[in-house]
């Protein structure tokens, strides 16, 4: 099914490159490059992660800025990439789980929207909500683990966190992994998966939907402009517009950043509290970690409900650049995995 659409204005259709489906794609080429591809995209993005979870455990709200500051102040430069060789090695395989179930679900659902009569934009917006969802949950099996130890190493260090911090001092992601596991079993490793499922799951879903509903609008105002373009130019030719590459690209990366900035909106107190609950030692003296009720509230205590939306501005800002390099590259990495290149245009 081709879930990219043609708006139509003044008897003017703008065409747009088919899109690929999971049948279409040569696997293994598919999977080693994205490998490569979105390794570097994590690479670049790594920093602003690192700031957004410092400033959810802070006890007082520093603003990016000074976080930023005081980080590599105190710390050195090399504090915005603690934890970055675990989350790539958690990457790899958890990207790969994401993928597949996104676009196994993609394709799937979107066949079986359009045999139960549903419009194509419709059947676009619903397959695309529903892969978010699914590959948001198939990817959590691995990713939850990697968060807990990645996050554990940010916060490592830190001069502003909350008190009930993990104190333990760790190594690298090994020797984090080694006594988390120690110290808190397996659970330990997947503190915060219920939230985690809560937050991501939902955040996928809207994206996806999002951004098939930001596409359309966007090619709809690109439409009008090549209209009145062609009618100032006095153009008499095909009633076919063909958006060069670069429009396509610009189209995706500002539908993307669009659907990302609602998704962080949306989803900010859940990333939060999920973030509080990974990084706070586990059970000691028999004492448990504290409950998601338990974090609300001291969250709440600390700065009122404000203090949930702590760390919004980097979320934003690395869910929106995120977004926007994840989708261009995404799309280029299906166009270089096709089988068949000639059924592109």
């Amino acid at each position: 099914m081709n879930l990219g659409a043609a708006e139509e204005e003044s008897a003017q259709e703008v065409h747009i490159p088919a899109d690929i489906d999971w049948e279409m794609l040569d696997k293994s080429k598919f999977f080693l490059l994205g490998a490569a591809l979105f390794s570097g995209v994590s690479a670049t993005l790594y920093p602003v992660v690192v700031l957004k979870t410092r400033q959810q455990v802070a006890q007082s709200q520093l603003s990016c800025l000074r976080t930023a500051i005081s980080i590599v102040k105190h710390e050195g430069f090399r504090a915005l990439y603690r934890g970055f060789g675990t989350s790539l090695m958690g990457t790899i395989p958890a990207r790969a789980l994401y993928m597949t179930a996104l676009e196994v679900t993609k394709s799937n659902v979107g066949s079986a929207t359009v045999r139960l009569g549903f419009p194509e934009a419709t059947a676009a917006t619903i397959a695309n909500a529903v892969a978010g969802l699914s590959a948001a949950m198939a990817a959590q099996l691995v990713w939850t683990p990697v968060d807990v130890v990645s996050q554990r190493l940010m916060v490592q260090g830190g001069r502003n966190s909350v008190g009930n911090a993990s104190t333990c001092k760790y190594v690298n992601g090994i020797d984090a992994f080694r006594k988390i596991l120690s110290s808190d079993g397996a659970r330990g490793l997947y503190r915060g998966f219920g939230i985690s499922i809560l937050t991501y799951a939902p955040s996928n879903a809207v994206w996806w939907g999002s951004y098939s509903v930001a596409q359309r609008l966007v090619w709809g105002g690109v439409g009008c402009y090549f209209c009145k373009k062609d009618e100032e130019g006095n153009e008499n030719g095909s009633n076919i517009i063909r958006p060069d590459s670069k429009t396509v690209m610009a189209v995706q990366g500002i539908s993307a950043a669009m659907a990302g900035g609602v998704s962080a909106l949306i989803t900010m107190p859940l990333d939060t509290i999920k973030t509080r609950l990974q990084v706070l030692d586990g059970e000691k003296n028999g004492r448990r970690g504290p409950t998601i009720g338990q974090t609300v509230r001291n969250l709440v205590k600390e700065g009122g409900w404000t203090a949930c939306y702590r760390g919004l501005g980097p979320r934003w800002a690395s869910m929106s650049m995120s977004a926007t390099t994840m989708i261009t590259t995404y799309e280029f990495l299906k166009r270089l995995s096709a089988k068949n290149k000639e059924s592109l245009v």
